[in-house]
């Protein structure tokens, strides 16, 4: 599948990686993707985050995401349903780190050895990529590009996608942007 991805796409994959060895995670994540995403510049992807005003908030979306690893990777959706149980995240939150300290709930590193060779992919990373072919497959787009990983990010359900969408990337919008109002998809 590598083989299909275009440079800027291929840029994605490779920084993702690298974002996960400076976070010292045991893994690439969606999270990760969207940070090398987020890195780029003169792509379709940095298009469309510069037309979507994203750009300017990077450091919104960043301190989204730190958010919600500090909620132990709960997406906004998943606050919301336990609030609607009567379970407050936000208060429970801040007893765990009473008790266990700041970040107690992040999702981190397991261990402190040190890493030969390239950090796996999460099961949500890879069924990102593989949510990149199946659009860009409808599409009728014979390369994957970093616009169709941006595309799969914002249409699997998560932390990602909830931040992308609070900053006004929902895949709608995104498919606008990158592809002018949603072109017809084949198949």
């Amino acid at each position: 599948m590598f083989e299909r991805f275009t440079k800027d796409a291929r840029e994605v994959v490779t920084g993702s990686v690298e974002h996960s060895e400076r976070a010292c995670a045991d893994s690439t994540t969606e999270e990760h993707l969207l940070l090398a995403m987020l890195d780029q510049e003169g792509t379709r992807t940095s298009f469309a985050f510069a037309s979507l005003g994203i750009t300017d908030r990077r450091g919104s979306v960043e301190n989204a995401l730190a958010d919600a690893r500090r909620r132990g990777g709960l997406s906004k959706a998943d606050e919301e349903a336990l609030a609607g149980l009567g379970i407050d995240v936000a208060e429970i939150v801040s007893k765990v780190e009473q008790t266990h300290g700041a970040g107690a709930l992040q999702a981190g590193p397991t261990s402190k050895r040190r890493w030969s060779g390239r950090r796996a992919f999460s099961p949500s990373a890879k069924d990102t990529l593989v949510k990149s072919l199946r659009i860009a497959a409808g599409r009728g787009d014979r390369c994957i590009g970093g616009e169709h990983l941006l595309l799969a990010l914002t249409a699997r359900p998560g932390v990602v996608a909830d931040v992308l969408a609070e900053h006004g990337a929902t895949y709608e919008a995104v498919e606008r942007v990158v592809f002018g109002g949603g072109a017809a998809r084949a198949g």
